[in-house]
């Protein structure tokens, strides 16, 4: 590693003060960029034990020729500044936030001379007021055309008005009441600059001034006997009614502030914003990363919040709900502070009507986080090159066009179960899903040569046999690749399981969870694909999907064992009892919860059955974490 690393600061270099750093490749070109309260600290433990690091780490360290660094005097400083490089640079092992689809937002032109008002999606342009963003372009129009009674703004093209004014004739909105029409000099610019920030500002959610004034007209119109003035000032209140109904009131107190969460895998994350104004939710926006570094919950607050309220036209609320807080809270809340010319309060809910609104959004980003990953796995393109690129780091001489996968789950030895899913060009196919309940195992390595030697002995067996091949026998065809959930061990005990069947056709790997590792048979070091890599991503959807599998199964015997052993060795508890006491409370766990009074409540339970029951219950442990096979 000396002469790979041989741009490492001279001892002593770095100083001790905060500051940024930038990782240079051998073109000069910025690939990483990083702030730190130490500069010598931070950077030093990139230096110190390489083989340590986490991998992206390493592949990081390995494409840099040189580093350096810019002191500063805060650590409000150091998030300016890292900010701005990366904005600048876009460093490629920087985690990069984008934008899941591209979200409408409504807009208005506030630097024209008759400011518009429009759908707008893109970058965002100085002297515009933006609102949202919506999720649908015409959840923006249905409600422009519903305040425009109110707010009669201009909604033209620049094309439009300047016909219409050379014409001396305004368009059908003019007409209809909808358009202050400033094109024909109905009104002046400055008369149409007052009804664009009258917009704005019920936008921005201050309704209750107009709706206020609108009845304080209203009853002065009826006192004055003007009847149909009053009328058409209670249809704009009307209006304004309406388009607020259209936003779900969602904190009662009138609270402003963003709510932001996330939801996460090892190679992926997708996060959502809910923007609250007024305590209506007012819009929603999504994006989606791959991780290209090695980063913690924490970590991927602070640059999200740093790319979204860094623009200098984001407006930052005087709230903001995270899931985690960022690792220096203090110098983040400053430098929003900061940006929002006002007081920040940073925090993660814990409790009551924002706690629950967290959860929501935490729902939506888990929900664009499997579509994702659903879209990707759906491309053929895609598909392809993870298969051939799989081909290539593990050295076969086909693309596994059927790839097996295994995993072990067990609670502390006990009720061991197996699961072989099955991928066939790259996609999921259920039908050919099997599970095992294994017998002879004492811990994972052994459980995952018991399942491979039942499988592959099973399809010795059906190819064996010309009618059972013909019958469509479960076992009959073999897969290009096997994968097992786990490490070096378990890679080897399925190696040796084949080998031992005599079965050399079938190649073996092993997928470790920690570091997200492929191990080969046999193999001291094991291999490392590119985090960005479609193979590692179908590699992890295969391991995933076998792991949920095993669980599923590992659940399902866990009950009904529990359900054997505390009912039906009951003296005086037969079918017909045992069928009452589950129809009656769902399921053992809650059985296992009532109290002797509840119990003989049950039809055909009487109190010392109960008692007996309660008895036999209360010492079964239901509840545990399942601890799965692997890395």
């Amino acid at each position: 590693m000396s002469d790979l690393l041989a741009f490492r600061p001279a001892p002593g270099a770095i100083p001790e003060s905060p500051g940024v750093y930038r990782f240079r490749d051998g073109r000069g070109r910025v690939i990483y960029v990083g702030k730190a309260k130490s500069l010598r600290q931070r950077l030093n433990q990139y230096f110190a034990d390489f083989a340590s690091l986490h991998p992206r780490t390493q592949a990081m360290l390995t494409s840099a020729a040189g580093v350096d660094w810019t002191i500063v005097a805060t650590e409000v400083e150091a998030l300016q500044l890292e900010y701005s490089w990366i904005k600048e640079y876009d460093p490629r092992f920087n985690v990069k936030y984008r934008d899941d689809k591209s979200y409408p937002y409504l807009a208005v032109t506030m630097s024209e001379e008759f400011p518009r008002v429009m759908v707008m999606r893109g970058a965002k342009k100085k002297g515009t007021r933006y609102f949202g963003p919506y999720s649908h372009a015409w959840a923006i129009r249905d409600t422009v055309d519903t305040l425009l009674r109110v707010f009669p703004v201009r909604t033209c093209s620049a094309g439009v008005f300047k016909r219409s004014g050379q014409i001396g004739r305004p368009c059908l909105l003019g007409y209809i009441g909808k358009c202050s029409a400033p094109c024909i000099g109905r009104i002046d610019a400055a008369e149409h600059r007052l009804l664009a920030e009258d917009f704005c500002d019920f936008m921005a959610g201050q309704s209750a001034r107009f709706t206020r004034r609108l009845e304080s007209e209203m009853k002065a119109a009826a006192s004055r006997e003007e009847y149909e003035q009053a009328a058409r000032l209670r249809d704009d209140i009307r209006a304004l009614q309406k388009a607020l109904e259209k936003q779900a009131i969602v904190l009662g107190d009138g609270t402003d502030c963003d709510v932001i969460a996330l939801a996460e895998d090892q190679l992926e994350a997708a996060v959502q914003i809910f923007y609250v104004r007024g305590g209506r939710v007012r819009g929603q926006r999504g994006w989606v990363l791959e991780k290209v570094e090695d980063t913690s919950t924490a970590d991927l607050v602070e640059r999200f919040l740093g790319q979204v309220y860094g623009d200098s036209d984001a407006g930052c609320p005087r709230e903001i709900l995270v899931p985690a807080l960022p690792p220096d809270p203090v110098a983040m809340t400053a430098w929003l502070a900061e940006r929002r010319g006002g007081p920040v309060n940073l925090r993660v809910p814990v409790r009551g009507d924002k706690k629950t609104l967290m959860e929501t959004v935490h729902r939506n980003a888990l929900e664009t986080l499997t579509v994702h990953k659903t879209r990707r796995a759906s491309d053929l393109t895609t598909r392809s090159k993870a298969l051939n690129e799989i081909q290539e780091a593990l050295s076969l001489d086909d693309a596994p066009l059927r790839i097996e996968c295994y995993d072990v789950s067990n609670l502390m030895g006990t009720h061991v179960v197996a699961s072989m899913v099955v991928f066939e060009d790259g996609l999921a196919r259920k039908s050919e899903y099997r599970r095992f309940s294994i017998k002879g195992a004492t811990d994972d390595i052994s459980a995952i040569g018991e399942v491979i030697t039942r499988r592959f002995r099973r399809y010795l067996e059906e190819t064996s046999s010309e009618r059972a091949v013909a019958d469509g026998a479960k076992f009959a065809y073999p897969p290009n690749l096997v994968v097992v959930d786990g490490a070096a061990g378990q890679a080897d005990a399925a190696a040796r399981a084949l080998a031992e069947l005599g079965i050399t056709d079938v190649a073996v790997c092993g997928l470790a969870k920690r570091l997200e590792e492929v191990w080969l048979p046999g193999e001291e070091y094991p291999v490392i694909l590119p985090r960005t890599s479609e193979g590692l991503y179908l590699l992890q959807r295969v391991r995933d999907e076998a792991h949920r599998f095993a669980i599923t199964y590992h659940r399902q015997k866990r009950g009904k064992a529990a359900t054997v052993s505390a009912l039906d060795e009951l003296p005086g508890l037969g079918p017909a009892r045992r069928a009452a006491l589950l129809k009656h409370f769902g399921s053992v766990r809650k059985l296992s919860a009532a109290g002797t009074a509840e119990i003989g409540a049950v039809p055909g339970i009487g109190p010392k059955l109960a008692a007996t029951i309660v008895s036999a219950l209360h010492p079964v442990e239901t509840s545990g974490d399942d601890n799965a096979a692997g890395g």
